[in-house]
Parts: C-alpha cells; structure tokens; sequence
C-alpha cells in the first residue's frame, strides 16, 4: 500500500500549492486548473483565449483543464493526464484541443519518465503550463509575421509608385533599345520631311523658267497680251 500512501501524501501537497486550483472527482482523480501566464503586449486587449474562464467575472483568467487520476502503483507507474476545456468554455483562438492535445500531453512523456518513482504532479502541471504558454505564443508570433509581411508587401508597392522601376542591367538595356528605336524613326521622320521641303522648291523654280511654248501652252502668254491691250485703251 505504498503507493497509496504516497498519493495521498502528494494529494495533500498539492491542496497547499493550488488551493483554489483543484476540484476532486474521486479518491484517485481530481483535476487541476492550468492557467497560462502569457504577456500581453502594450495597449492591446486581452487574447481572445480568456474566455475559457467562467463568464461571471469581468477579466476572467485563461483556464484549461488538467485530469489526474492515480493508477495502483502510482508514482512507480505514470498517472492518467487528460486535457480539457472548462464546461460550456468557448472554443479559444490560439488552441484547437482537438488536435493539440495529444501534442500537448505527448510533450509530457519525457519528463514523466524522469520523475518516475517520485511525486511528480506538479511538476507536470509546471511543463505543462510553460508547453501551452510556448504554444500560444508561437501562434500569435506566426500571425504577427504575416501581418507584417502583408504591411511591408503593401507599403513596397505603394513606394515603387514614387520611386520607379529599379533600374537592372536588364531593365537598362531594355530602355536604351527603346530610346534608339525612338531615335532613329525621329530621325527618319524629318529625313522625310526635308526631301518633300527640297523637292517643292525645285518644283517652283523650274515653273520660273518655263520656254514660251510652254507658257503658251499653258495659256499664260495670251492672258498677258490682253493684260498689255487693256492698259493702253
């Protein structure tokens, strides 16, 4: 009956530690309440996780369960963990107790076998509250990196509209081909317009030196005759 002795003993222990934490279920389970102590950062408001404390207080504590029960040959032989939510808690955003708790109490298979032999209740309530704080922590991290991400991406597009396209040896190259071939249809545009300019003034000049024929049968040469006759009438 050893082991019994110890439970007991340990039982006792632990009423000192957490008196307002433990609710019996029996003579060899009870439950403990894991509360985590995670930081807040300045002027923010608390996680959203704090629900999980009964509703009647104005600020409630984050609470999870912890489920002990003692097998025969306890401390020789690890007890039975189970993690759960406080009856009608809401689901917490950082936690998904569906999936973490087998993490979560899995992260307690070291520590139970190097405490075996001994009291080691709280102990595991120690590890456990720092895995779940870790945890929480990580998540709130992860989504904090990706805002910022999204901010920094948002902020990058909104300085390349002042800022231009950075310039590359291969966005240069692109341009300085663009520039010649601009250059160049510049220049042959007003070769263009030089030709048409030269061959005008040579079309004027040769009309100056038209032969008499020419003016004749044009129709210039008998017009200019009665021009002559109407001025000495």
């Amino acid at each position: 009956m050893m082991g019994r002795e110890e439970q007991t003993e340990e039982r006792e222990v632990l009423d000192s530690i957490f008196p307002d934490e433990i609710i019996d279920i029996d003579e060899k389970s009870y439950r403990i309440i894991i509360k985590p102590d995670v930081p807040q950062q300045d002027g923010e408001a608390p996680p959203p996780y704090s629900a999980l404390a009964p509703a009647e207080t104005d600020n409630p504590p984050a609470a999870l369960l912890l489920t002990i029960t003692y097998p025969p040959s306890y401390p020789d032989e690890a007890p039975m963990l189970d993690l759960s939510l406080p009856p009608n808690a809401p689901k917490p955003l950082y936690l998904d107790l569906s999936t973490d708790r087998t993490s979560l109490l899995a992260s307690l298979t070291t520590t139970i076998e190097e405490n075996l032999g001994m009291a080691m209740v709280f102990t595991i309530v120690t590890v456990l509250r720092e895995n779940i704080e870790a945890l929480i922590l990580d998540r709130v991290a992860a989504i904090q990196t990706a805002k910022d991400q999204i901010a920094e991406e948002a902020e990058a597009k909104e300085n390349a509209k002042f800022h231009g396209e950075k310039v590359t040896r291969e966005s240069f190259l692109r341009w300085r081909e663009g520039f010649r071939g601009e250059m160049e249809a510049r220049a042959e545009e007003e070769r263009i317009r030089r030709e048409l300019v030269e061959m005008k003034g040579k079309a004027g000049k040769k009309e100056d030196k038209l032969t008499g024929r020419e003016l004749w049968e044009k129709g210039m040469v008998g017009k200019a005759e009665e021009d002559e006759g109407d001025g000495y009438g």
